[in-house]
């Protein structure tokens, strides 16, 4: 029999549909997705050959669970340089993915009888992952602009707070704050002595226009103590298959996330880790290079969709991802991307596992041709499915 922790969990919306719209592809049709969490960027040559070389030179056996020293101290010199933040090595794990890091945060912080804050729209796996350590997933509502702001979030804190997860750039919203919204909002959670902030900062490199995201753990002091930042390389250098993540934050609750590790995987892949020392270290033109290309997509992507009857879209701030309205149109957004899949072979990912109900979630992440494609048989669908 199945645990009831076990019976909680629903699968991952986004790898369902991905999963799909790659079998339809695998059969021959021609799908344009929408759907993938991806950068269509190959990883760079320099961290590629890094790779290889650990490989030609025989580094493929156990590394220290919690990730080569060297690695350690590329995220160091990365977080002082882009993110104002100062670590030590202690103050490092390196994880598979950014995902095994959330979730081992989460696990470290928060269990049976605790409660963790969640802004809407949220990354899919949250909730599930505070279902997993037994704590209860308190959602809350942002309104249309996908803010949060003091006053929705004093409304839920209490005694049982034990984590707020702030993701900006948000995926799936794009959405970023600057430094005066992010203070506003760490004077009203930092009250609660015993909660910590889980601060996701996967796409901190694909800003627009604004500058870049503003770390949670920069505000003070006193939210630096008190904040996990979790990172990430598979987007800012196309390396999603290579599962790199890290955090940093306080070094006992590091070291708990450790132990943990530890158990579950021990160390990320010895020679995945040598190609993210030259990542962090030497491709950060590339990043460059794919942040221009992306507002170039952006832009595409949100006039194409406003000028579709019954959507509506807004400008992302960051991330690679636009939110559009279909409210109009349907009550369910899963309907709506099942038929568009099934009838103009275009995925996307429906908003209500977001807990954003009404919306849909498309990836600029792909080829101007492609986003050129799939708005038109958007448009098609739209008038043949729901024209008057």
């Amino acid at each position: 029999m199945l645990t009831r922790a076990v019976k909680k969990l629903t699968p991952s919306a986004t790898l369902a549909i991905t999963a799909r719209a790659k079998q339809m592809a695998a059969e021959g049709d021609w799908v344009i997705s929408f759907a993938a969490g991806q950068p269509d960027f190959d990883t760079p040559t320099i961290v590629k050959n890094a790779a290889k070389t650990a490989l030609d030179q025989g580094f493929t056996k156990y590394t220290p669970s919690s990730g080569i020293p060297e690695l350690k101290e590329a995220i160091v010199r990365k977080l002082k340089r882009d993110n104002k933040l100062r670590y030590i090595p202690g103050q490092v794990i390196v994880a598979n993915g950014a995902k095994q890091a959330l979730f081992e945060a989460i696990m470290a912080l928060a269990e049976a009888g605790d409660e963790v804050v969640i802004p809407t729209p949220y990354w899919v796996s949250y909730p599930e992952m505070v279902k997993a350590s037994g704590a209860k997933p308190v959602i809350v509502n942002t309104g249309s602009d996908f803010r949060l702001t003091p006053e929705r979030l004093a409304r839920v804190l209490n005694g049982k707070s034990r984590a707020l997860i702030v993701n900006a750039p948000s995926n799936p919203t794009g959405v970023m704050y600057d430094r005066r919204e992010l203070a506003d909002l760490s004077r009203v959670a930092l009250r609660y002595k015993k909660l910590r902030v889980i601060s996701d900062e996967c796409y901190d490199q694909f800003y627009y226009g604004k500058g870049a995201q503003v770390s949670f753990a920069a505000l003070s002091r006193e939210a630096y103590r008190r904040t996990i930042t979790v990172n990430s390389l598979s987007k800012s250098f196309s390396m999603t298959g290579w599962r790199i993540g890290y955090a940093a934050g306080d070094e006992k609750v590091i070291a708990a996330m450790g132990a943990l590790q530890s158990h579950l995987t021990a160390n990320p892949t010895s020679f995945a880790q040598k190609g993210a020392v030259v990542a962090l270290e030497k491709a950060g033109a590339f990043t460059k290079k794919m942040r221009r290309e992306f507002a170039r997509r952006r832009l595409m992507m949100v006039a194409g969709l406003n000028k579709i009857a019954g959507l509506k879209a807004s400008l992302p701030d960051g991330a690679f991802y636009v939110m559009a309205d279909v409210s109009q149109l349907t009550k369910s957004s899963l309907d709506f991307a099942e038929k568009l899949l099934a009838k103009q072979k275009v995925a996307v990912i429906p908003g209500a596992p977001f807990g954003a109900e009404g919306y849909i979630r498309l990836s600029f992440a792909c080829s101007l041709g492609d986003i050129k494609e799939g708005l038109k048989r958007l448009t098609k669908f739209i008038e043949k499915e729901y024209g008057s």
